[in-house]
């Protein structure tokens, strides 16, 4: 989230308070998942057939709307406008918003080797007097992006764990070293042992 502010970007984090917690400016959520995809897979490659992995001629971003117990789902332009979630203007914001953070995240994770295939983000509503603006008020993490390794195609997100393809907390670890969040000596988090 520095980063993003750093470029412009303008997000919800303040500032960061502990390892564990963070000040964050309250904003009103606008009830849509903003999802931008560099390569089908998930999801897209499902819908559309599409192998995982093919390059996309450009990002690509879909909306979804957030409601877990209708499994958050896809939703057009059209249907954001007819049901009031956003308007025209905050649409093209929110595409705008999306793509830069894609540019951003997709420099920051070729400079370590990994390839950013797609992410999802929340985008917030703040008010400046009469004025309303739109903000990045979600989290950046291995939960809400895929990222492969550039070499191997290694995943090093949530889909380790989605498709049971080895140790989840292995796969981050290797994550945050490469990105200079943890030193390169550091043990992998595991699961606490229960000692009765």
């Amino acid at each position: 989230m520095n980063g993003l502010n750093e470029i412009g970007v303008p997000t919800h984090f303040i500032r960061r308070l502990n390892m564990r917690e963070q000040l964050i400016r309250s904003v009103e959520i606008i009830p849509l998942e903003v999802i931008v995809r560099n390569r089908a897979a998930g999801s897209l490659s499902k819908r559309l057939g599409i192998p995982e992995g093919k390059v996309l001629p450009r990002p690509l971003v879909e909306f979804c709307y957030k409601d877990d117990a209708l499994g958050d789902p896809l939703v057009t332009e059209e249907h954001i406008a007819t049901f009031g979630w956003a308007s025209q203007q905050d649409l093209d914001d929110m595409v705008s918003l999306a793509l830069r953070v894609n540019d951003f995240l997709a420099g920051v994770f070729l400079a370590v080797g990994i390839r950013l295939v797609d992410f999802k983000i929340e985008i917030g509503r703040v008010w400046d007097g009469e004025y309303q603006r739109l903000i990045v008020a979600d989290e950046i993490s291995p939960d809400s992006c895929r990222l492969w390794d550039i070499e191997t195609g290694r995943k090093l997100d949530k889909d380790v764990f989605r498709h049971d393809l080895g140790n989840l907390a292995d796969a981050y670890t290797e994550l945050a070293r490469r990105l200079g969040v943890l030193p390169a000596n550091t043990t992998p988090v595991t699961k606490p042992t229960l000692i009765n």
